[in-house]
């Protein structure tokens, strides 16, 4: 993973981690904080945890984002100091909806260079995000919002599994990883494990070697969200970010101690 991070993700990139509550790629996001990746646009539908600490360890520039916090817990204290102090560095914003979101990856992954939704109309949205505008159907002259289609540089997701040639399988509660890494220059995939074969898994999605530029195995990279199948999603962790983010100096002693040595992926304390 460390090897795949250095050769992938630049300063400067658009990096996307995807995972909707479930197989957030948490070690690969760390891992970018070890080897302080810095001036990043974070994109992520609903960015939590990974996104506090990669934020309050000065990787981050913008954010491009549909909803922010740390889910049943409450605010990013990270994310909310870096808007409101700019420490440890001013932090742009670029905030959409889900559905706007979504749509981008998609029109992405389709080689198109926007998407049309109906999901905007009626909010305030398109007054402070330029990314979001205006457009009538030419065929029913409906008023709809179009927005830009989403390449980020390298995208990154966890999945349960992979095979040796490389494909890769995932299963249970998805966003939109499929298409973002479909959208994306680079990709890569922490998995749990690598098999020599791909057993059918029901609701199972498979995305084909040629779709990702690297694999690698890491066992427990979700954590502390959870990989079905493999492991629980750790519930004290997120109580315990809370206290930990908000104040600068203890988070500071908590990366030292957890991420720059690279254990913080390991058992339940936060």
């Amino acid at each position: 993973m460390a090897e795949a991070v250095a050769d992938l993700v630049r300063d400067g990139d658009t990096v996307a981690l995807e995972g909707f509550t479930h197989l957030i790629p948490v070690a690969a996001g760390q891992e970018i904080i070890r080897q302080r990746r810095r001036d990043l646009t974070l994109v992520r539908m609903t960015p939590d945890i990974v996104y506090d600490q990669l934020i309050g360890a000065g990787c981050a520039r913008k954010l491009v984002f549909s909803w922010g916090g740390n889910p049943g817990v409450g605010s990013l204290h990270r994310f909310r100091d870096a808007v409101q102090n700019s420490w440890p560095a001013p932090l742009l914003i670029e905030e959409h909806s889900h559905a706007g979101m979504a749509n981008r990856y998609v029109a992405g992954a389709s080689g198109l260079p926007f998407a049309v939704l109906r999901g905007y109309v009626g909010t305030d949205l398109p007054t402070v995000t330029d990314t979001i505008k205006p457009i009538v159907c030419p065929f029913t002259g409906e008023h709809l919002t179009a927005v830009p289609a989403l390449n980020p540089d390298v995208t990154i997701i966890h999945a349960q599994r992979a095979d040796r040639a490389g494909n890769v399988q995932l299963w249970g509660l998805l966003g939109v990883q499929k298409e973002a890494v479909l959208a994306a220059k680079r990709s890569l995939v922490t998995v749990e494990e690598i098999v020599d074969t791909l057993t059918p898994v029901p609701g199972a999605i498979v995305l084909p070697a040629w779709a990702i530029t690297a694999v690698a195995e890491a066992p427990g990279g979700a954590h502390p969200s959870y990989a079905q199948g493999y492991s629980e999603r750790d519930n004290a962790y997120y109580a315990a970010w809370d206290e930990i983010s908000r104040d600068r100096g203890t988070f500071d002693r908590w990366l030292h101690e957890h991420v720059y040595t690279g254990t913080s992926t390991i058992g339940s304390d936060a």
